[in-house]
């Protein structure tokens, strides 16, 4: 053959060439599931990640968004550690995915997990909730000032919380503390299985305060409750049932905290998984079934992407480090 000809062949294959690049990143972005998706929250029902996953999948059905189910499946134990040593075994699989919120960054901080964020594929970040600190509604304590100075004369007095030592309601009353003026690790932290146990031993009298999530918290709240809210760790009253709660900082306590909740997936997900989760979020976001969930549980956005969200989760483990570090619970 001709050189003549072999430059004309190679004029002909590289359009050839260029169209089925573009055909083959066609069919990627145009990934779907092929069967129900698991949907892992990695505890015990009733807690934020079993929310997060029962509202996401309710609205997403609701909606008509996905042709396939998220199917709800608890897998608690260790503060999350059980589950993610289940879904570290499923590398590439795009049907499961599971919640996610400080604990990923937190319990592996603390040595109690040996997979952390970076053994995961980051899919999105769906939104931020705040701590919030419960007492009995009969109790003493009139307001956060009242129950630290009590914490501050008398060591031995608790508080609970839903997760392990070292871990999101940990972290969050002791940070509290040290902007009380109490030295962080004197708070007599006592931690429970879920934020509803740790409720129920507040109004059995076994405890002095709840520490817990304020979206947690909306439907233990209100006219006859046997519970009562002391403060929010937003910067600014949320809405809703929790409009009348002061925030940390209106009671001279300069500390907020963000719980961010978001979506990762098993390890090396395909990208266009990855994508068409991404897609389907960012326009769960914008359905007016999502907007009224957000509204009663006190939920506000925070959508970031897969990229974004590995650089935030990357953020958040540098700075819960040297948190860990003054509590003495970073491993080593």
């Amino acid at each position: 053959m001709t050189s003549l000809s072999l430059k004309r062949l190679a004029v002909i294959a590289l359009p050839m060439a260029a169209l089925a690049g573009m055909m083959t990143s066609a069919q990627a972005q145009e990934w779907t599931p092929s069967k129900s998706i698991e949907f892992v929250a990695p505890a015990n029902p009733g807690g934020g990640w079993d929310t997060l996953v029962r509202t996401m999948s309710r609205v997403i059905q609701q909606e008509g968004l996905a042709d396939k189910n998220f199917a709800a499946i608890n897998v608690p134990g260790g503060g999350g550690a059980v589950a993610w040593a289940q879904i570290a075994r499923d590398s590439g699989n795009p049907h499961k995915l599971f919640a996610t919120s400080p604990p990923m960054i937190l319990v592996p901080l603390a040595g109690a997990s040996r997979y952390d964020h970076t053994d995961f594929t980051p899919v999105a970040r769906i939104n931020t909730d705040y701590s919030i600190i419960l007492v009995a509604a009969d109790s003493e304590y009139q307001d956060l000032n009242d129950l630290f100075a009590a914490l501050k004369e008398n060591p031995r007095l608790s508080v609970g919380g839903g997760s392990a030592p070292g871990s999101m309601d940990h972290i969050s009353v002791a940070g509290l503390a040290s902007a009380a003026g109490l030295d962080a690790s004197s708070v007599n932290y006592i931690p429970f299985s879920g934020g509803g146990d740790a409720m129920t031993n507040l109004m059995g009298g076994h405890i002095e305060a709840v520490i817990t999530g304020a979206g947690e918290s909306v439907g233990q709240l209100g006219e006859g409750s046997q519970l009562r809210a002391l403060g929010v760790s937003a910067e600014e009253r949320l809405g809703g049932a929790l409009a009348d709660v002061p925030t940390y900082q209106e009671q001279g306590i300069d500390y907020t905290f963000d719980i961010w909740r978001g979506v990762m997936g098993a390890p090396d997900m395909p990208e266009e998984a990855v994508t068409y989760y991404e897609d389907l979020f960012a326009e769960m976001l914008e359905t007016d079934a999502w907007r009224q969930a957000s509204d009663q549980l006190g939920w506000i956005d925070a959508y970031q992407n897969s990229e974004e969200f590995g650089a935030f989760l990357d953020e958040q483990q540098e700075q819960f480090s040297s948190v860990l570090s003054d509590l003495g619970l970073l491993r080593q």
